[in-house]
């Protein structure tokens, strides 16, 4: 009886641990940044592999991304919890909380974010280096012009080289999304397309403010005003 009555007891409690709730994680503005970002990367890589007409698309691509990424560092610092730069920074102590397997949190984890910062920073390199680019033929970055053209061309070495390690890099991250949905059964892919995912504990992420998103917003356009050469330097 005893033994029955302790294992009846454990019940509840075992019940409370396997108890999930769902917590948003992702808001609006950064799913509908992350999903354009993947369309616009892949636009411009199949538009640039192409080359010839396409590099005019290529070329507008290029303005969508710089645009998007000026849009999220905006975001970063005044958007949602799990957008804020602050609030996923990795730190030496949370990586090896990590690697050890004692990290808990929401949004990005350390390694995610990591790779965030490194993806955001070299499109930023990557588009800005193809402003001033040219494809020896007809085409030129709309701010080609500013700058010589010994150092354009250099400009367009570095941009090409830097679009074989931006494949690595995601492919990098398509493989980590692999790896997080077949061995540890997290889906990373499903909140960043509902906002929403399953915890055991966890708060939803507050919300960024309307002012903070039209101020983002509009530091990316000014963003690409200028870059595409709309607005004199």
């Amino acid at each position: 009886m005893n033994q029955r009555a302790t294992y009846e007891e454990l019940q509840p409690a075992a019940a409370a641990v396997q108890t999930r709730r769902r917590i948003l994680v992702w808001d609006l503005p950064t799913r509908v940044f992350h999903w354009s970002l993947v369309l616009a990367v892949t636009v411009a890589i199949v538009s640039g592999e192409i080359g010839g007409d396409w590099m005019e698309v290529h070329g507008k691509a290029g303005l969508v991304i710089l645009g998007l990424v000026a849009f999220r560092l905006a975001w970063g610092f005044a958007g949602s919890t799990h957008a804020r730069f602050l609030n996923f920074l990795p730190t030496a102590a949370s990586l090896r909380a990590y690697l050890r397997g004692r990290w808990k949190g929401q949004g990005h984890n350390p390694l995610g974010a990591l790779s965030v910062f490194a993806l955001l920073g070299l499109l930023a390199v990557q588009a800005t280096t193809g402003l001033f680019g040219n494809d020896e033929i007809s085409f030129t970055g709309p701010l080609f012009a500013l700058v010589e053209e010994g150092l354009a061309n250099r400009l367009t070495g570095l941009h090409k080289q830097l679009a074989y390690v931006l494949l690595a890099v995601l492919a990098l991250h398509i493989v980590a999304i692999l790896v997080y949905l077949f061995l540890k059964k997290d889906n990373l892919v499903k909140p960043m397309v509902t906002g929403w995912k399953e915890v055991r504990a966890g708060t939803s992420a507050a919300k960024g403010s309307w002012t903070a998103l039209l101020l983002s917003i509009a530091f990316a356009a000014v963003v690409v005003a200028f870059a595409s050469g709309t607005v004199r330097w």
